[in-house]
């Protein structure tokens, strides 16, 4: 499982929806974030607390600090976010489904009141994730589970800090904050890649200029290992799913045994290169079997990164004014899809990589 973060929304609808599934599936959200803040306690008692260990103090203290940092330079206002705390039992808040069908990359998708349709499903327990995914296997679809390290509730509640943000580096947690904070300002309801891509674009950024003011050289070289490790990793996704959509649009034309073959022979190349990318990077503790990639997985990955070029290169065209830039991500949200997608395109291609 990867480390991810998901848009999660506890809704109060429950009496309005029909079917075992659907209503088993929201009591589980509903009682699993109650849970969750029920649990929390002011980061500020762990901070003046003599039982707190100094390594998890200078952590809540980080988060005070990156909380004003977002507030006064990123234009992400907290509000009450972040200022409960939580440990949990596991590395992971909740876990994503992801499922897509064996011959397509176009996840299925999952919708919901409010949020319009997702292209991943969450669950507070990983057993309730793996008997979805089981009848979607069943079903002939390719399925990627995916721990989630923190979610947003786009402002609806106020959400805790919690042991898998403290558990991180300093600059993977502060990063992390920024993208759950963007959540809450910006949303776009049946579009996961174009809300996670923002918010990863404001991620980077926000990383960027935090590592800036922190006069931190170090950490600044390591966050740019791992966006050029993440570039490459696009990169090879990229071309993966270009040769997938040319075979799949083989179905009728080509047996099923046949795209079977050729698709096993492309996900084999994929899955080679990409074991390589992480021994160059030293990633991958010796002895340890790399999760494999499938159509599911390629999906998930596409959602966080396909636009994430297009909206760093928008944040640049707005003089890095996060308000106005932000107002220019809400208008783009607002155009019709296929003059929104050529736009991103355009935007993208103007892109220099760089942090």
């Amino acid at each position: 499982m990867t480390q991810l973060s998901q848009i999660y929304t506890v809704l109060l609808l429950i009496p309005l929806l029909s079917g075992c599934t659907t209503f088993s599936y929201y009591t589980q959200a509903v009682r699993g974030h109650l849970a969750l803040t029920m649990a929390g306690k002011p980061v500020d008692a762990f901070i003046a607390s003599e039982d707190t260990r100094p390594d998890l103090r200078n952590k809540l203290m980080l988060s005070r600090q990156a909380r004003r940092f977002a507030d006064s330079r990123l234009a992400l206002d907290p509000g009450d976010a972040f200022t409960e705390y939580v440990v949990l039992d596991h590395p992971w808040v909740v876990v994503n489904l992801v499922a897509v069908p064996e011959f397509s990359l176009k996840p299925y998708q999952w919708c919901y009141p409010v949020l319009g349709c997702q292209a991943y499903r969450g669950y507070f327990h990983l057993e309730d994730a793996q008997a979805e995914a089981q009848r979607f296997r069943a079903g002939g679809y390719d399925t990627f589970i995916g721990a989630v390290t923190a979610y947003s509730t786009l402002g609806w509640f106020d959400d805790p800090l919690h042991s898998g943000f403290t558990n991180l580096d300093d600059d993977r947690m502060v990063a992390l904050m920024f993208h759950e904070l963007a959540h809450q300002v910006l949303y776009m309801a049946g579009d996961t890649t174009f809300n996670e891509s923002f918010a990863t674009a404001v991620e980077l950024e926000g990383l960027r200029l935090w590592l800036a003011h922190q006069g931190d050289p170090s950490a600044f070289q390591q966050a740019l290992a791992r966006l050029k490790q993440r570039s490459q990793i696009y990169d090879l996704v990229a071309d993966t799913s270009a040769k997938l959509s040319q075979l799949y649009q083989q179905q009728g034309v080509l047996s099923e045994d046949c795209l079977r073959e050729r698709k096993g022979l492309i996900f084999e190349a994929l899955n080679i290169a990409y074991g390589n990318l992480l021994d160059a990077h030293q990633k991958q503790p010796p002895g340890t079997a790399q999760v494999a990639f499938n159509n599911a997985r390629i999906a998930l990955f596409s959602q966080y990164n396909q636009h994430v070029p297009a909206f760093r290169q928008l944040l640049k065209q707005s003089s890095y004014d996060f308000r106005a830039f932000y107002q220019a991500a809400e208008t783009l949200s607002r155009q019709p899809e296929e003059q929104r997608q050529k736009t991103l395109q355009d935007l993208s291609e103007r892109f220099e990589k760089d942090l």
